[in-house]
């Protein structure tokens, strides 16, 4: 159980909150790289409770700045992508990907005003087909080098998984919660293995539940009954390695995550792949009606992944921690709070 301070200090993700603060010093995923075109060439994106616009101009420069535009607060994602950057639809104030203001078009001829204006931007990194942000003071640091985003033996494939309707640490909380897999994903998890008694599952298959923390961040351990170790990393602090999948869980604001799943595929022979393009698939909403949240809304409860949206997303917006009563296998969850305090 924790105060509703602790719980606060956890869970919200905003500029100059604990957790906002430290979520800012990790370069975090805000879009795939694919879906910036020609064609297409703006984005909104919602990060860490802030509005921002990632575009590429027509120099194949990509930037990512604050969408409201210095002059009257519009949104640059309708703005006009040109040659040095986007002009605001409005009037036309020009920004390069860095936030320099290059034009003011309706201030008189020789006014040097527009070097007064300075657009709020982030820097940006394409990596394993997704542009990824760093919000926090400089300098920023190196993305963690986990083998699935920098191995050069095979291929990725993205998983943009759809809009999770609660707060990040819950799904992170998940990550360390050995005990649910043998009943929430019983018969997903199970290989078609005849459930005698659904209250305990495949439980009676583990012999006992370890954690314990990592150079990069946490590890979660099974050990079965049959002499199976099963393990689970989680890159601190947003990301779970499961198998050959690193899950990615990027906070919006406080009550909306994005998930992508980037998924790797090992060549047969050890071949070296270079320019990896990896392709995107779009999976659809786990829920009905996509857009509510519950109890106004069905989740389904035949995948793996829509289980865990149940799981996490009923437990409310942000989850009540004053409320709980955790027990000895939730030890792995009291580790990922004490550590994420600590940090």
């Amino acid at each position: 159980m924790l105060t509703r301070e602790e719980n606060e200090m956890l869970t919200r993700v905003g500029p100059g909150t604990p957790a906002g603060e430290l979520l800012r010093r990790y370069w975090l995923p805000v879009g795939v790289a694919s879906e910036l075109t020609e064609e297409n060439p703006t984005q909104l994106v919602r990060i860490l409770g802030e509005t921002l616009v990632l575009f590429r101009d027509k120099r194949g420069n990509v930037g990512l700045l604050d969408d409201r535009c210095a002059h009257r607060g519009v949104s640059l994602s309708y703005g006009r992508v040109e040659e040095r950057g986007i002009a605001c639809a409005y009037h036309g104030w020009l920004y390069n990907t860095k936030g320099d203001c290059l034009e003011c078009p309706a201030e008189p001829a020789g006014s040097k005003f527009c070097l007064t204006v300075k657009q709020k931007s982030y820097p940006l990194q394409k990596l394993v087909g997704l542009y990824w942000a760093y919000l926090g003071p400089e300098p920023a640091p190196l993305i963690t080098n986990f083998d699935i985003w920098f191995r050069k033996d095979g291929h990725r494939k993205i998983f943009n998984q759809p809009q999770l309707d609660c707060n990040w640490f819950q799904a992170m909380e998940n990550s360390m919660d050995p005990a649910h897999l043998q009943i929430l994903h019983q018969e997903t998890a199970g290989r078609s293995r005849e459930i005698r008694n659904t209250t305990r599952g495949l439980t009676d298959d583990v012999e006992k539940f370890d954690f314990y923390e990592v150079p990069y961040g946490l590890m979660k351990r099974r050990v079965y009954k049959n002499g199976m170790v099963d393990e689970h990393p989680v890159l601190f602090p947003n990301v779970l390695r499961q198998g050959n999948v690193g899950q990615i869980r990027v906070p919006m604001d406080d009550t909306h995550t994005k998930v992508y799943f980037v998924r790797f595929f090992p060549t047969e022979n050890g071949e070296i792949v270079e320019h990896d393009a990896p392709p995107v698939e779009y999976i659809k909403p786990y829920k009905n009606p996509p857009d509510a949240v519950h109890p106004y809304t069905r989740l389904r409860m035949d995948a793996v992944q829509a289980q865990d949206h149940m799981a996490w997303e009923t437990q409310g917006p942000i989850c009540d921690r004053t409320r709980e009563r955790l027990s000895s296998t939730d030890r792995g969850i009291v580790m990922l709070r004490e550590v994420t305090m600590r940090e």
